[in-house]
């Protein structure tokens, strides 16, 4: 199944249905009085969230969400039925924007909310309704108010606990591979993971989500690469794990590190505000010589960056070592315990 995290639509709630002008007309009731019923209420337009879903991707495909019309009043003081409610599903963790204005509306994120979205009409008034001492037999009724007329934007963001970050091939889905039950895509060239990942981690007696997103390169908060596409996904984790690559050839651990800050940063100061853990990748590739270098380097810039680390680990996403302290770090930060 494609990833499709954002959809533009047309919503239209339904219009109320027309009142009725009607008479009485029965046998032996010469002057029957006025029983033009009212119109129904058009259908309302109702996102709820649907846990089995986790992509917009039924959206590709449809511009417009119209929900049906009242139906019209009818003689006998009938009222039209009222049209049913248009009932939307979407992915937890989808956030509805007024496409003008670009305000959120709703940010869905609870299972058992109906998130009204556009309101149905009220049905028109009968004539029955316009009866009075100075006319008796009024001949007037009311169309239908029409239903909420909305451009709506919508775009998903990813649930997660953990933010995990890094150039391309960092083996962040080697990671995730590793530590959880998710099975992300895995291959030597950039952009293997066009999506953002989620695993379920499980350590003592803690368990947290992990979002592998998407490789970062220098200019994705300005649309480069996939770029703006996934970094709003890190601003719905609380923390970030920022994994560096030692084998990178192009960019020093160094360099990696004060691209990805410097992005973040550009795309929203507040995400360095979160806890931020660091984890040098790779470590089955590296002599302890070479580690203990690369610490050092590290803590250089660091200072020079006025980054405060709550950890910092060496690992080997493909072996797994270390990688069961890190997540300790993360578990004990994040309950404020006490890992066991």
């Amino acid at each position: 199944m494609n990833f499709i995290d954002e959809a533009l639509l047309e919503a239209r709630a339904g219009n109320g249905g027309a009142g009725s002008t009607s008479f009485r007309r029965e046998k032996f009731i010469p002057r029957g009085g006025p029983d033009g019923g009212d119109g129904g209420k058009g259908g309302d337009i109702i996102f709820r969230v649907d846990q089995n879903l986790n992509t917009l991707v039924h959206f590709r495909n449809q511009k417009y969400l119209i929900a049906k019309n009242g139906h019209s009043g009818a003689g006998n003081k009938k009222t039209g039925q009222d049209a049913d409610d248009l009932i939307v599903l979407v992915p937890k963790g989808t956030i509805i924007f007024d496409a003008l204005s670009d305000k959120v509306v709703y940010d869905c994120c609870e299972e058992e909310v109906d998130y009204l979205v556009a309101k149905g009409g009220e049905g028109g008034a009968g004539n029955f309704r316009f009866k009075s001492s100075t006319n008796q037999a009024p001949r007037r009724h009311t169309p239908g108010w029409p239903g909420d007329e909305f451009s709506i934007r919508l775009e998903l963001r990813s649930l997660a606990d953990v933010g995990l970050v890094g150039f391309p091939n960092a083996g962040k889905s080697t990671f995730l591979n590793s530590v959880s039950a998710a099975r992300p895509k895995i291959g030597d060239y950039p952009f293997t993971t066009l999506r953002p990942n989620l695993g379920t981690v499980q350590i003592y007696d803690t368990s947290f989500i992990i979002a592998d997103i998407p490789g970062l390169i220098e200019g994705a908060s300005e649309g480069i690469g996939l770029g703006l596409d996934f970094l709003k996904h890190i601003s719905r984790t609380g923390h970030l794990l920022i994994l560096l690559d030692p084998q990178n050839t192009e960019s020093s651990i160094e360099e990696q590190l004060t691209v990805l800050l410097n992005e973040l940063k550009t795309y929203d100061s507040s995400l360095l505000d979160k806890s931020i853990w660091i984890a040098i990748n790779k470590k089955d590739t590296l002599s302890e010589d070479l580690i203990a270098e690369l610490k050092t380097k590290l803590d250089k810039t660091l200072q020079l960056l006025a980054l405060y680390p709550k950890g910092i680990a060496t690992i080997s996403g493909f072996t797994g070592d270390n990688t069961n302290q890190l997540l300790g770090m993360i578990a004990k930060e994040m309950t404020g315990g006490e890992e066991d």
